[in-house]
């Protein structure tokens, strides 16, 4: 079956040509990508029913399938195994992409199609795999929750990782829980003892970041009253995990690709170099091939960061994981003294979750602090404590001013509650939490506790 085909330069006509589905076969499934004709005849790539995540075909160097097609753009295609098929989705490649004949921008292959890539054609056929021994049975990896086979896959990926010594680029949609894996890819390591350290690209003012990364001395510029030391220098010996690693001004990158190859860095207002020992986990939202396409990320910082990728799938292709999800956090926000209602499961099936994890997060937190859900996933069900929402309507503030009040003291609750029950130790706070340590820190924060 083929979704989503449009005509060239139509997107407006939609057509879907289904064919009979092959019958199944004894041992699990695995598909082969040949190149039938082109530059790279002969070629071939094998995707494995336990492959995690999504097969990348085009002429970067980071590409699973990598093709030296001139028409075919650097990140051209990716296939991803969903259940019995291989979706197929064209990254808004130049010169786009056409599956027997029919230009798509997203198809459901089931095998015998035939695929063009610029001049390039490539066959797809599904074959008897190996005995799909590398698919993990764990429902989890460190603090990271799943038992989906889209996060079954990571797994072994990840304890591989976890092990070495190696730099490491976290892709994925908003939400999915980059900042959690990278921190369980630490604790995981042989450097778990060790500083872990968070810089946020994103959330640092330009001007700023300079000085955050490296350091500087005192009086190296208007308002540096003190000695800084960078998070490099703070995580010597661990690990730094930057995040929104694509928002970083171009002109920074060059320094930054200096202290991870040469493992040194220099404070600002200083000359003298220092050594530092820091493995570095990246993280990322963007397409930084496309990024490095035009021009807006350094091409030679990327195959540093990229020695090994990992793109965490979104909540709603995790099939199976938004109840076991949402159970976790009921239980670890406090709802465990009652079941989670199991009218909100169907809600939450139902949903499609642009905000990924995170929203689940927060939709489950608004549930039991409020009683209620957003518009988008409305429902029913307990109350706060009639206290805490006596005090707040007491106030007689407008409707959205005061669901927010009420969520701010939740948070309070929670957090102070939470720290008492383990005695003050953060990271098994935030564990228990289900949410990064930093984001722990940062409503500790807020909230003075």
């Amino acid at each position: 079956m083929l979704a989503c085909p449009m005509a060239d330069n139509d997107t407006s006509s939609l057509t879907t040509v289904h064919r009979p589905r092959p019958a199944p076969h004894d041992a699990p499934e695995g598909f082969v990508l040949r190149v039938a004709s082109g530059p790279d005849e002969g070629a071939t790539l094998t995707i494995e029913a336990s492959q995690p995540g999504r097969v990348l075909v085009g002429t970067s160097p980071a590409c699973n399938l990598r093709l030296t097609d001139r028409e075919v753009s650097r990140r051209h295609g990716a296939f991803e195994i969903v259940g019995p098929d291989v979706h197929l989705t064209d990254l808004r490649s130049t010169n786009g992409t056409r599956v027997n004949g029919v230009a798509v921008v997203e198809a459901v292959l089931q095998g015998g199609e035939s695929i063009h890539l610029g001049s390039t054609v490539l066959s797809f056929e599904r074959v008897a795999s190996k005995q799909d021994d590398k698919m993990s049975t764990s429902t989890s990896f460190g603090r990271v929750v799943g038992a989906s086979a889209a996060m079954r896959r990571l797994y072994p990926l990840c304890e591989r990782l976890a092990q070495a010594n190696v730099a490491v680029l976290i892709e994925g949609e908003t939400g999915t829980g980059k900042e959690l894996l990278a921190e369980s890819l630490h604790e995981a390591s042989p450097r778990a003892q060790q500083p872990f350290v968070v810089f946020d690209c994103a959330a640092v003012a330009p001007n700023l970041i300079e000085s955050h990364l490296f350091g500087h001395e005192r009086g190296a510029f208007t308002g540096a009253t003190s000695l800084r030391r960078g998070v490099f220098e703070l995580a010597h010996g661990g690990t730094l995990f930057i995040d929104e690693i694509g928002d970083l001004d171009i002109a920074l990158q060059a320094r930054l690709l200096r202290a991870i190859e040469r493992g040194e860095v220099g404070r600002v207002g200083s000359e003298r170099w220092q050594k530092v020992d820091v493995r570095i986990l990246a993280a990322t939202r963007r397409d930084l091939d496309r990024e490095v396409q035009e021009g807006r990320f350094r091409d030679d910082l990327f195959y540093r960061l990229a020695v090994a990728r990992i793109e965490l799938p979104p909540l709603r292709h995790r099939h199976g994981d938004i109840g076991r999800l949402a159970r976790h956090f009921w239980d670890a926000l406090g709802g465990g003294e009652q079941p989670i209602p199991y009218e909100l499961f169907e809600r939450f099936e139902d949903y499609a979750w642009p905000g990924n994890i995170r929203e689940l997060h927060n939709t489950v937190a608004r549930r039991l602090a409020l009683g209620e859900l957003a518009d988008d996933e409305q429902g029913s069900g307990a109350s706060a404590p009639a206290d805490v929402i006596a005090g707040v309507l007491s106030l007689d503030l407008p409707l959205t001013r005061a669901k927010q009040r009420l969520m701010t003291e939740f948070e309070r609750m929670y957090v102070e509650r939470v720290l008492a029950k383990y005695q003050g130790d953060v990271g098994k706070a935030a564990a228990a939490s289900g949410i990064a340590r930093r984001y722990f820190n940062l409503l500790r924060a807020k909230h003075g506790t």
